[in-house]
């Protein structure tokens, strides 16, 4: 009985010392996407220094009215205030497009039609169903090399870090201009989603949907609905 015993403790503190060493390892992994990044999240004014082809505007939740979400809305507005700063005459609006049945980005481009950009400077990405793909596909299928990305702060870490092993050459700006409801369990699913996207970077795989080059130095309404 008293090995059974002995052999039970042993067990279970080889089993607490894994998950205390797989513990540190996420952290370790969240800490450092988070660290590297930070000399990349600039100002509005500084992104101007940045002469980039596009501004990617990562997409969010839309509700079934067809409006924007208040997080969505934020990065809209923000996207269209780089664009009237003279950041890029171009927005690339990545987003979920791929059921009829939801759509991130078409609503994004309306808002930002509404808010006086011509339709022709608006690209969608309607397969960016992922930060990484969102990314992913701004270089590979959009020919972006220098970009502006837009998102709330929590989320452009990942998505500066995604961009920085791919090879693109980005900064970001920070969409918060207010505190958004559930803002601490995003955070928490946002540090999971970083150290997934750490091992996805480093393998590199292809965005889950392709398509056809439709370079950004075009015309973005070659990206609307037929």
């Amino acid at each position: 009985m008293k090995k059974l015993l002995r052999a039970v403790k042993r067990l279970f503190s080889i089993f607490i010392l894994i998950i205390t060493i797989g513990l540190s390892v996420f952290i370790a992994i969240d800490r450092y996407v988070v660290i590297s990044t930070l000399g990349r999240i600039v100002s509005m004014e500084d992104a101007l220094n940045a002469q980039a082809d596009c501004i990617l505007v990562l997409g969010a939740g839309v509700r079934s009215d067809g409006s924007p979400s208040p997080m969505l809305r934020d990065r809209i507005t923000t996207g269209v205030a780089l664009y009237n700063t003279g950041v890029s005459d171009r927005i690339l609006m990545s987003g979920d497009h791929t059921t009829k049945w939801y759509d991130e980005v078409n609503i994004m481009k309306r808002c930002a039609v509404d808010m006086g950009v011509p339709s022709e400077n608006i690209f969608m990405d309607h397969a960016g169903i992922s930060t990484y793909d969102s990314v992913y596909r701004a270089k590979e299928i959009f020919a972006a090399e220098k970009i502006v990305i837009v998102t709330q702060r929590y989320h452009l870490h990942r998505a500066l870090y995604i961009a920085k092993r791919l090879g693109v050459e980005a900064v970001g700006v920070s969409a918060d201009v207010q505190v958004y409801a559930g803002q601490e369990m995003r955070e928490l699913r946002e540090m999971a989603a970083r150290v997934k996207d750490f091992f996805k970077a480093i393998l590199k795989p292809p965005s889950q949907i392709g398509g056809e080059l439709i370079p950004v130095s075009g015309n973005g309404d070659d990206t609307n609905d037929r």
